[in-house]
């Protein structure tokens, strides 16, 4: 916010957020991982899609000298497996992306961009509640190496209203505020980076960072309710999913609707869990960024006096689409995403957390916004259902009429108690308002 009263632009505020959610949210995210950017220019109207996401390593011709470590989480009663340790990190690009959204779309200097993220580091943050259950249920990827002292400090886990700090991360962004990212790629960093994924029996090598580069995406559009959603094309086909509704989706009982985006979700998707933030920002100009990052589950592999998590990607199996090749980005589910009206002016700027309920998440917000006519806060507040193979897995305060209806086509039950951070967290900005997530803590904010 205070980015935005100084004059910054939405790239400004998103990539401030973002950094500063690399302090505040290290629980699901970092400057080790990698994500993607959707920015919407009022000017020309246009959309535009960033990839920074990780790459898979290996350029310089090593193998991983190590296996991988497997470990199982918890979350929302699912117990899900991976693998993390040197041998699954992959090429980060959040130094990159950020700032390449920043040269793109920024206004304000660099460093004044990237300074309250450092203020924040220096002095630690609360831990809100709603990220320490997730922390209970991730621990077991964040309390390896360095991140004992952090997450776990004299043997107990930080619970809501704990501090949490990160030893030394307040100096790695400020190498990213005075030198840029090439200290990260082809510098100092780069080189620790090299030197500790190599000893903790990983491949990643110089030519892998040197050879980083951000990329310029095709931009795509499904129709909804007479509004038009632009987006990437991520794993889970956040895209092809709405395309599948029907074109009177608005118009029929919520019970039919219901069944219809259960089969929509049904036929694209991929099950899975990880670790993943996102920030929607939009200016007094119009102009709207959205931004959305991952750390995976984290590797557990830290570089030392830096503060600094590197990710996983290479452990979470249902990114891996193909073979691995050396310098090929990788696949995600994360899909940040502007609406649009007819006239191609800005509607709703939205992302999610939350690996294969982020399509869900999505989607639900957007009908409820879109088809509905809800405010952004009570869109997302909503109770969700996500549908796994032939289980339908509902928040308490569903419909019951709904309920029945997806019982009813054949779908199985899984009732959950509350609202869960399991169903992901949109954050949104638009017409309707600006909101966060309950489930996962998140705030909406205007000025």
């Amino acid at each position: 916010m205070r980015i935005l009263a100084a004059g910054g632009s939405a790239a400004d505020a998103a990539v401030a957020a973002t950094l500063a959610c690399c302090v505040t949210e290290s629980v699901v995210t970092g400057l080790g991982g990698g994500g993607f950017a959707t920015y919407y220019d009022a000017t020309t109207r246009s959309v535009h899609c960033l990839d920074f996401f990780c790459s898979v390593p290996g350029l310089d011709g090593d193998l991983p000298a190590g296996p991988m470590c497997p470990i199982e989480i918890d979350l929302g009663g699912l117990p899900m497996s991976y693998s993390i340790g040197g041998a699954s990190v992959a090429v980060p690009g959040v130094p990159a992306g950020t700032a390449a959204v920043h040269t793109r779309w920024g206004r304000l200097p660099w460093d004044r961009v990237v300074e309250p993220a450092i203020n924040l580091a220096r002095c630690g943050v609360v831990l809100p509640a709603a990220q320490a259950l997730t922390l209970m249920s991730v621990f077991p990827a964040l309390v390896p190496g360095a991140g004992a002292e952090i997450y776990r400090p004299g043997g107990r886990l930080l619970a809501g209203g704990d501090l949490l700090y990160h030893p030394g991360l307040d100096r790695a962004l400020a190498i990213l505020a005075e030198r840029g990212p090439d200290a990260f790629y082809t510098g100092t960093v780069a080189e620790l980076t090299v030197d500790v994924v190599r000893a903790a029996g990983g491949c990643l090598g110089p030519e892998d960072l040197a050879g980083y580069r951000v990329l310029d995406l095709d931009v795509f559009r499904a129709p909804l309710s007479g509004y038009h959603v632009f987006a990437r094309q991520d794993l889970n086909e956040l895209i092809s999913t709405i395309a599948a509704l029907p074109h009177g989706l608005a118009a029929l009982p919520r019970p039919d609707r219901a069944r219809e985006l259960a089969g929509a979700l049904c036929e694209y998707g991929r099950p899975k869990i990880g670790d993943t933030t996102n920030v929607s920002a939009v200016d007094a100009d119009g102009n709207a960024c959205v931004i959305t990052l991952s750390l995976g589950i984290g590797s557990g592999v830290w570089l030392p006096g830096l503060g600094l998590h590197l990710n996983s990607m290479l452990g979470e199996g249902e990114l891996l689409a193909g073979p691995l090749v050396p310098g090929q980005r990788m696949s995600s589910m994360m899909c940040p995403l502007v609406v649009l009206d007819e006239d191609g002016d800005l509607v709703l700027a939205a992302g999610s957390a939350g690996a294969s309920r982020i399509r869900t998440a999505l989607v639900h917000t957007l009908i409820n916004v879109l088809a509905e006519g809800a405010s952004t806060g009570e869109a997302i507040s909503r109770p969700r259902f996500h549908v796994i193979d032939d289980v339908a897995h509902v928040e308490a305060g569903y419909p019951e009429d709904e309920i029945d209806a997806l019982a009813g086509a054949g779908y199985k039950i899984n009732q959950f108690d509350d609202l869960d951070h399991f169903f992901g967290a949109v954050s949104a900005v638009g017409r309707a308002g600006a909101a966060g997530d309950p489930r996962r803590g998140g705030v909406g904010l205007l000025l």
